[in-house]
């Protein structure tokens, strides 16, 4: 099928992070993509991108901060007309290199919490730094950067949910992302220490709804439920190759953020194929575009241009099929898989941080 241009690029830069978070979502074999594009080839992939139609451009990681070129790739995309954001945890950032960053063209930075407090997120992070990304927010403020906060919600802080909007409000950050734990990576290894009960996730959600509307036109509020808990699947990045492309530490274009671990692709490297060659012609970005693909019971749910099926890589993990309906779907065969974990007993929360498949768990 004809796809459109994708909104935005997802540039995953490195998958390297001195922080430790038991929920990342990166691939747990982490360690395997120590070979990165350098500044150059990743220039040009910004280029591609907005020849392609890209309108923002996402620096992440892992921490993009550790790349010394970071400010270059930057500088490209503001050079191009891209609109950049720079996604990192601010640790170890200095005000000078936060003011480069702002020199380079970076219009919105997004810093990431672990709690409302040092004990409670450094347990979390691994490692002291949350009073410095406290000071890393304001630097951005200062350097007239947009700032939006992220904190993953989990059962260990979901009923801080109140302190964290009234901290994100008082670092005047624009927008907050209340992101639930979605589980991906090292957060689907660790879901029995992270996952809520629903109880927990009501209460938050009531209380994020009232600071949405306390605090519209000052702070954007977004509450992101896990489709674990909500009976309907989520749409994979607005639909498989719909909108969104990332490229990841060593080229590989992909569709979606985790698609690197399913068996069988071939997805194509930016260093083989222009932007425009894979997102238009790339066998693995079609494979799941639009509902053709599709099983029942998707095939004839009414949902199927809503939620193009759900998560691919959600059902690989779950089922070892990644064109089986999401488990996430309460039409789903598999929907037990999510449903006697979401409700069965919790214990006490423990910190378990990144995982490591290739020298056991961090």
């Amino acid at each position: 099928m004809t796809a459109a241009p994708p909104m935005a690029l997802l540039a995953e830069l490195t998958y390297r992070c001195p922080l430790r978070c038991g929920y990342c979502s990166n691939p747990t074999d982490w360690r395997g993509y120590a070979r990165e594009l350098d500044a150059q080839n990743w220039r040009r992939v910004v280029r591609e991108a907005a020849h392609l139609g890209v309108l923002h451009l996402h620096l992440s990681g892992g921490e993009p901060l550790l790349r010394d070129d970071l400010e270059d790739i930057a500088r490209e995309g503001r050079d191009a007309g891209l609109y950049v954001n720079v996604i990192t945890s601010g640790f170890g950032a200095t005000r000078a290199r936060i003011e480069g960053l702002a020199e380079a063209g970076v219009d919105h930075v997004q810093v990431s919490l672990q709690d409302v407090d040092g004990e409670r997120g450094d347990r979390v992070a691994g490692v002291r730094a949350h009073d410095h990304k406290l000071a890393v927010a304001r630097m951005v403020r200062d350097a007239g950067m947009e700032l939006s906060i992220n904190v993953v919600l989990h059962r260990g802080n979901l009923a801080r949910t109140g302190e964290v909007i009234a901290l994100a409000a008082s670092l005047g950050a624009q927008r907050l992302e209340l992101a639930n734990t979605q589980y991906h990576g090292s957060a689907l290894v660790n879901r029995a220490a992270l996952m809520p009960a629903r109880a927990q996730l009501d209460e938050a959600l009531a209380v994020a709804r009232a600071a949405q509307r306390d605090l519209a036109g000052r702070m954007d509020v977004i509450y992101v439920v896990p489709d674990w808990f909500a009976d309907a699947p989520r749409p994979c990045m607005d639909g498989w190759g719909r909108r969104f492309m990332t490229v990841i530490p060593d080229g590989t274009a992909l569709p979606c953020p985790g698609a690197h671990g399913l068996p069988g692709f071939a997805f194509d490297n930016v260093q083989a194929r222009s932007l425009d060659d894979i997102w238009h012609r790339g066998a693995d970005f079609e494979r799941f575009r639009g509902t053709a693909w599709m099983p029942e019971p998707c095939a004839s749910c009414d949902r199927r241009e809503v939620d193009y099926g759900g998560c691919r890589c959600q059902a690989f993990a779950l089922t070892g099929d990644a064109a089986a309906t999401d488990p996430a779907c309460a039409k789903s065969p598999y929907h037990t898989l999510i449903r006697d974990e979401r409700e069965g007993p919790r214990d006490e929360p423990a910190v378990l941080h990144r995982i490591d498949t290739s020298r056991g768990r961090r």
